[in-house]
């Protein structure tokens, strides 16, 4: 397996000319990188006005292995080629490294690049990537994976130091200023820059004399650091987001870098991405399928919009004995939960399971949201909150059965699409009964989570290692002996003239059930296609559409045919967890493409976990058939052969089944505002959880398709 690299962009606060002088003071040897013993120059060219500068270096480093490894291996130092090409017209470096020892054992290799920093150019901006391939090695391919990589990480994190260290020494030899490349015939014209006394001050390049100190640099604003904006800046990690390893800071730049090549226009905010990260250990792969999965049901059920949308009724909030406190020790917003005191059975009874589950997952996404608020107000990251939860009052009614699946389902619901959210969990007051309750709930709850529990019984929360150990004296609530007014509601019993009847459906006017969504689901399964009939009675209209692929990959086309299909149904072997999940097929296998029906689109591969917009301007009034297949080999022809991706994916892929959620929807043309990228004319919007958006402005004539 390939192990991969990806740094956030770190920034030195220093022109990109003064960064490269104390570069160059790494070799040819480095003290201060103790596994760099030295290198040796192997070629150097210049072009003919100086502008471009390639040295290639043969370095010889002494890696921190076994000495049993070594001597298996038959050395006691690796050489590595490195390849420096510095642009002083375009004030950039790059820098290319492989090993030449055990080179077809194992393959390594890296690159970096020093660039001026785009929102400054005075501060100088440095990314890394690299790549290990272990193929064979002696049988130890494990060892030497995990000491490679350790190595590595410890060079990355001294990287930065090394540089800073030369930049001061530069800076204490009295070199302040260094001044630009310039073309020949203007250097000519030019004084040559005077030696700068000790002490001195950092000059603004321009003309032989001039001496003025810089003006003070505006500071970037968080993750622009880099042009493309796919790049996270070091700095905004470390304050927004927290300490990270340097693999850990891989992990997120590559599942983000991810999710802006699938998911265009409506990317996760960074904490957001990372909670997933650290709920799967940053095993990448599968925070990848947790973080999809999750993004997809937030689509489809429209969970960004209910902090808008949702609001409790009167009922819920007389009864429900929860609510924000102030926040804790360490800034986390403080949430209280009377479940003592709370009805559960008579709130199931009169409101219902999924109006309890709504009312739980806005006081998640307001979580969330206060989270961000305390980051900016402490001046450090907070990701995560605090729940106290009260049990006085807790008895055998709690324990009603209803009432204790309706609570299973809440916390899995929760544990899949929040994690990592709850820092801690302090239970007061917990009674006898309380063990039977944690014996039904804690297999539902992951391990990481279950290790953010602190359970005091009867008044064991008082004094010191209590309370009052995280959270501040004058914050505890007046009814745990703290002197501050809590404004959470004392709960009761539900009257049960509220109970809703056994028939009567889950819902009401104040209500919006939480199984109504806009988004259908679909299963495709080898050699049945699922297909959508749209029917267009003018020429001019737009068909948009909207889908995310669940599991495994599909081939999406879009046809046209002047006469009506008739639709054939079959059932899915097995029910998909978004809905029904029918698969219908449109298409007649008797039907000949060019002649019964004609290609529209050109057909479009989908893989797993990608998110899917588009558009398509019609031409002629009939109908249009929206189809999904399962992704397999094209069939070989003359002139084409398949793909070995294509191949491979049919041998890995075609015995399961492909599922998916999408919504389409019609406009005239009219009414048609640009790509739906963003989907800006309907209602399949993914806002609360991204940063700043892009949506283009301009009107497409044809067809638009974006991951």
């Amino acid at each position: 397996m390939v192990q991969k690299y990806q740094s956030p962009v770190r920034v030195y606060k220093y022109p990109f000319e003064l960064v490269m002088a104390a570069y160059e003071k790494r070799f040819p040897t480095c003290p201060e990188i103790p596994v760099f013993l030295g290198s040796e120059i192997l070629h150097e060219s210049r072009s003919e006005d100086g502008a471009i500068h390639v040295i290639e270096r043969s370095c010889k480093l002494n890696v921190d292995a076994p000495r049993l490894l070594k001597k298996i291996a038959g050395v006691e130092h690796v050489f590595f080629i490195q390849r420096n090409t510095v642009n002083w017209r375009e004030r950039t470096l790059r820098i290319e490294a492989h090993n030449e020892t055990f080179a077809n054992r194992v393959v390594v290799r890296e690159t970096c690049s020093y660039s001026v920093h785009p929102e400054n150019e005075e501060w100088t901006c440095f990314e890394q990537s690299a790549s290990l391939d272990i193929k064979s090695f002696f049988g130890f391919e494990s060892t030497v994976e995990k000491i490679a990589m350790k190595q590595y990480t410890s060079n990355i994190k001294r990287g930065k130091e090394v540089i800073e260290h030369y930049l001061k020494e530069l800076i204490s030899q009295g070199i302040t200023f260094i001044p630009r490349w310039s073309p020949p015939a203007a250097e000519e014209e030019r004084a040559p820059a005077a030696g700068r006394a000790p002490g001195a001050i950092l000059q603004e390049p321009g003309a032989a004399g001039s001496s003025r100190e810089l003006p003070a640099s505006p500071c970037p604003p968080p993750g622009a650091a880099s042009p493309d904006g796919d790049k996270l800046d070091a700095d905004y990690i470390e304050r927004y987001l927290g300490q990270l390893t340097p693999l850990q800071e891989s992990c997120l730049i590559r599942l983000r870098q991810w999710l802006q090549e699938t998911h265009k226009g409506k990317i996760p905010k960074d904490e957001h991405i990372l909670r997933f990260l650290r709920a799967r250990d940053f095993n990448i792969d599968k925070a990848r399928e947790m973080l999809c999965q999750s993004l997809a049901w937030r689509k489809q059920y429209q969970v960004d919009l209910i902090l808008q949308s949702w609001r409790p009724p009167a009922l819920l909030q007389e009864y429900y004995t929860g609510g924000w406190h102030y926040q804790d020790k360490d800034g986390r917003p403080l949430y209280i939960l009377r479940l003592g005191q709370m009805d559960t059975k008579g709130l199931v009874k009169a409101l219902g399971e999924e109006s309890l589950l709504r009312h739980v997952l806005s006081i998640n996404e307001e979580g969330q949201k206060r989270c961000e608020e305390n980051t900016n107000i402490f001046g450090r990251p907070i990701t995560s909150w605090t729940c106290l939860v009260d049990l006085e009052g807790l008895n055998m009614r709690h324990l009603w059965r209803p009432g204790v699946k309706a609570l299973l389902r809440i916390i899995e619901v929760v544990e899949d699409n929040y994690p990592e959210t709850l820092g801690r969990l302090l239970i007061v007051r917990a009674p006898r009964v309380f063990p039977v309750l944690w014996t039904l709930v804690s297999p539902f709850i992951n391990e990481n989570t279950r290790q953010k529990f602190l359970i005091y019984s009867g008044n064991n929360y008082q004094g010191s290692g209590g309370l009052v150990d995280y959270v501040d004296k004058d914050v505890i609530p007046d009814f745990l002996g703290g002197d501050c007014m809590c404004t959470v509601s004392e709960g009761g019993l539900v009257p049960k003239s509220l109970y809703q009847s056994e028939d009567e459906p889950e819902n009401s006017d104040h209500i919006r059930l939480w199984t109504e969504t806009i988004y259908h689901s679909a299963s495709v399964l080898k050699g049945a296609p699922h297909e959508i009939l749209v029917e267009i009675l003018e020429g001019e209209s737009v068909i948009t559409w909207d889908f995310d692929i669940l599991k495994g990959d599909v081939v999406f086309s879009l046809f046209h045919s002047k006469r009506a299909p008739e639709p054939s149904h079959r059932e899915a072997t097995a029910p998909s967890p978004c809905g029904a999940g029918d698969n219908v097929q449109l298409i007649d296998k008797s039907w000949v493409l060019g002649v019964d029906y004609s290609r529209v689109e050109s057909p479009l591969v989908c893989r797993e976990g990608e998110s899917i917009q588009g558009s398509h301007v019609t031409r002629w009034p009939g109908f249009y058939i929206l189809q999904w297949r399962m992704h397999g080999p094209l069939p070989c022809s003359s002139s084409s052969l398949p793909r070995v991706d294509d191949v491979l994916a049919s041998l890995q892929g075609s015995s399961h089944k492909c599922k998916l959620i999408y919504y389409y929807e019609v406009l005239a043309s009219k009414d048609f505002r640009g790509s739906m990228s963003s989907l800006e004319s309907c209602t399949s919007g993914f806002s609360q959880l991204s940063g700043v958006t892009t949506s283009s402005s301009q009107s497409q004539s044809s067809s638009h398709l974006s991951r």
